[in-house]
Parts: C-alpha cells; sequence; structure tokens
C-alpha cells in the first residue's frame, strides 16, 4: 500500500434531512472514490476525515465499514484502511458474476414487468437516443443507470437488486474509459433496445441471451479502451500501475 497518496481537500457535508448522517457520509466517501479525489492506495485517516466533512468520527467509522463490504475500501490488520486498488483481475471477476445476475435480472423482468414499468423502459430508449446525437454524456450516463435500475426492480427481487447496485458501484469509475471506445455508445443502445424488445414479448429465454452478451460487449470494449486508448491508457497507468511492467 502506498502512504504517502494525498487527496485534494474534501468539502463539508451537506446534511439531508431525509437520510440519516452515516448514509449521507458513506455516499460522500464512495463519490470521492469514484472521482479520483480518494485515490487507490491512499490510506483513510478517521481523523483527517471528519476534520474536513465537519463530522465526528462515528459515521466515518461506519462508511468505511460499509464501503468495505462493498469493496471500495480494505482494513490491512496492524496498518490501516485504503481505497481499494482495483486490478484487472478484479474487473473480470466483477464482470464474470455481474454478467450472471444481470442475465437472472433480465430473465426475471421479461417474466414480472409491469406495463408502466415497460413504457418507462421505452422512453429512456428515446431520452437515451437523443443525447447520443446531442453528445451529452453526462445525460446519457444518468438516464442509461435510471434505466438498469428499472430494469433490476423488474425483477421483483430486492436482494437481487441491492447486489447487482454493489457491482455496479464498484464499476462506475471505469464507465468513461467504456462509453467513450468509439461506436461503443450506439451498440450499447442497440443492446438495450434488444433487451426491451425481448422483455416487452415476456420471452425470457431471449432477454437473459442479451443480457448476457451486453455484459460480455461491455468487458471487451472496457479492456480494450485500456489498451488502445491513449487517454484511457494513462488512467490505467495511474490506476494499475502494476500492469504496465
Amino acid at each position: 500500500m502506498n502512504t504517502e497518496v494525498k487527496h485534494q481537500k474534501l468539502s463539508p457535508i451537506k446534511l439531508d434531512a431525509y437520510k440519516p448522517l452515516r448514509e449521507v457520509v458513506s455516499e460522500t466517501l464512495r463519490q470521492a472514490i469514484k472521482d479520483g479525489i480518494l485515490k487507490p492506495g491512499e490510506r483513510l485517516m478517521e481523523i483527517q476525515l471528519a476534520d474536513e466533512l465537519g463530522v465526528s468520527r462515528t459515521p466515518i467509522r461506519e462508511a468505511i465499514r460499509r464501503l468495505e463490504l462493498e469493496g471500495f475500501v480494505v482494513m490491512v490488520p496492524r496498518r490501516g484502511t485504503y481505497v481499494a486498488d482495483i486490478s484487472l483481475k478484479d474487473i473480470a471477476q466483477v464482470f464474470e458474476i455481474r454478467g450472471a445476475l444481470e442475465e437472472l435480472a433480465a430473465g426475471l423482468a421479461a417474466e414480472r414487468i409491469t406495463d408502466e414499468e415497460l413504457e418507462t423502459l421505452e422512453r429512456m430508449m428515446v431520452e437515451i437516443n437523443e443525447y447520443i446525437d446531442q453528445g451529452a454524456f453526462d445525460k446519457i450516463v444518468d438516464t442509461d443507470v435510471r434505466f438498469h435500475d428499472v430494469l433490476y426492480h423488474a425483477s421483483r427481487n430486492t436482494r437481487l437488486v441491492d447486489i447487482l447496485h454493489n457491482l455496479r458501484e464498484q464499476m462506475l469509475r471505469f464507465r468513461s474509459i467504456s462509453m467513450h471506445y468509439p461506436g461503443r455508445l450506439a451498440a450499447t443502445w442497440e443492446e438495450h433496445r434488444q433487451m426491451v424488445e425481448s422483455i416487452a414479448n415476456h420471452n425470457s429465454t431471449m432477454a437473459r441471451r442479451v443480457a448476457k452478451k451486453h455484459m460480455e460487449n461491455s468487458e471487451k470494449t472496457l479492456l480494450k479502451g485500456m489498451s488502445k486508448d491513449e487517454k484511457s491508457a494513462q488512467m490505467v497507468h495511474d490506476l494499475f500501475p502494476h500492469t504496465n511492467n
């Protein structure tokens, strides 16, 4: 672990009347990791984080425990807590698990989705297509996340939804590499279209097949982006310096 990594100072949190303090702190630290403010290999000091966020050490400690369960941080006995340095092997394993569960969610959604949820998915497809034409990357990402949320909930399996959210969160920091790869946005839209069509036809087998292919293509594109795109290559060097030896 690299104890010399330093981050830019975090801003004090803003309280949310509808959320427990520990949840707000967890979201803040999770987002800081995704945004690269808290960097892979960086040691997390409870006192420092509490001071920066303007809270006591208790919600910091609770948030760190939660982030450890989610795979964002690791606790090393007698050394401390560090931001997880995700390896290429870790990415492959997450995709392996997520691929199987995305396939299950799509299959269940085809059997259990409501007419209202189906209409929501179809409207999102129109939105995403418009955002692709506009080059509005942030809106594409936001709508894509909401698209999958609707699909997950249509499975009517809350435990499956929770696990998929966890796995997806771990991969969000790499979304830019995959989405910016030439042709990937159009391919993703087409894969989503096929998935919605299969679900609308209540064809569970086809929905599973399309979801599986979607995840396989997402993984392949991410790895291609890491190896070929110059900007992505620098991101890989920063995130996975050991892979460039």
